[in-house]
C-alpha cells in the first residue's frame, strides 16, 4: 500500500462501547489514534488498557467533534500518515468496511472517500438525524455543484495534506460538513463508496434535533455567502485551470 493510512476515532462518554470499537479496529490495522474529548465516564481508564498499541490524546474538556478530528488530523500528519479514516466510538461504524476505504485510496489517490450508508431508513435513526441529512444535501449541492448523497455520515477517509490547510468555522458536529464543502472547493475529488452503519438502541448519540438542526442551518448560510464570493469562483477556476493543461499535454 502506497499511502500510509490511519484510523481517527473521536469518543465522548463511549465507555459502553469504546473497547468492542477498538478490538474490532485493531484486526485490520495497528495505525489508530483515540481523541478523547473530554469524557468523564470510563474512556480514559479503558485507554489505559490499549497503551502501546493505540496513540491516545486526552482533552480537559469537551471541545466538540470538529475540534478532535482536528487535532487528530494534526497528530496524524505529525506522524507521517498520508491519510485518515474518521470512525465514530459508539459502534455504529463497522471495521469490516475499513478494506474498502484502504482500496479506494489505492485506486484513487488525493482523494476524499465519503462513506455512504446503505441502511439510511434503519428504524432506530431518528426522524431529526434522517431529515438533518436530506437538508444538507440540498445545501452541499447549492454550495459546491457536487452532488453527495451523504454528507452526514462520518465514516471518511481524508487526504491529509489537503485538509491541513482548511480553517474550520466551526468545532462540533457541524464541522465534518464544513470539511466537505472547503474540500470540494479546492478541488479535491470527492468518491462515495458503501458502507453498513449500525443504529443500536442502547448507543450514546450526542446529536441534538434542535440545536444541531440550527448550528447546520446557521452553517448553511454562512457556506451559501462563501460559495458566491470565493468557494465556486475557485472550484470554477481550478476546473478551467486542469482543463488547459490538460489540452497543452496533447
Amino acid at each position: 500500500m502506497s499511502e500510509k493510512i490511519c484510523v481517527i476515532v473521536p469518543t465522548y462518554n463511549n465507555g459502553g462501547t469504546l473497547r468492542a470499537v477498538l478490538d474490532d479496529i485493531l484486526k485490520y490495522t495497528d495505525d489508530v489514534i483515540v481523541v478523547n474529548d473530554g469524557s468523564t465516564d470510563s474512556t480514559e481508564s479503558i485507554l489505559s488498557e490499549y497503551a502501546g498499541r493505540v496513540s491516545a490524546i486526552h482533552f480537559g474538556s469537551n471541545r466538540g467533534k470538529g475540534a478532535a478530528l482536528r487535532t487528530g488530523f494534526d497528530a496524524a500528519y505529525g506522524q507521517g500518515y498520508s491519510c485518515a479514516i474518521s470512525m465514530d466510538a459508539d459502534g455504529q461504524h463497522l471495521a469490516s468496511d475499513l478494506p474498502a476505504f484502504f482500496k479506494a485510496a489505492e485506486e484513487n489517490p488525493g482523494a476524499l472517500i465519503v462513506g455512504v450508508r446503505e441502511n439510511l431508513a434503519h428504524e432506530n435513526k431518528s426522524a431529526g438525524s434522517t431529515f438533518a441529512n436530506r437538508f444538507s444535501n440540498f445545501w452541499f449541492m447549492l454550495q459546491t455543484w457536487t452532488r453527495v448523497s451523504d454528507t452526514q455520515c462520518g465514516f471518511r477517509l481524508y487526504p491529509l495534506r489537503t485538509i491541513r490547510g482548511i480553517r474550520f468555522l466551526t468545532s462540533r458536529y457541524e464541522a465534518e460538513l464544513e470539511l466537505l464543502v472547503a474540500s470540494v472547493w479546492r478541488g479535491v475529488k470527492l468518491v462515495e463508496i458503501p458502507v453498513t452503519v449500525l443504529y443500536p438502541e442502547d448507543r450514546v448519540s450526542h446529536f441534538r434535533p434542535f440545536i444541531d438542526f440550527a448550528r447546520i442551518s446557521i452553517l448553511n448560510t454562512v457556506l451559501c455567502v462563501a460559495a458566491v464570493i470565493y468557494g465556486l469562483p475557485r472550484r470554477f477556476l481550478t476546473l478551467g485551470w486542469r482543463l488547459l493543461c490538460g489540452k497543452s499535454k496533447r
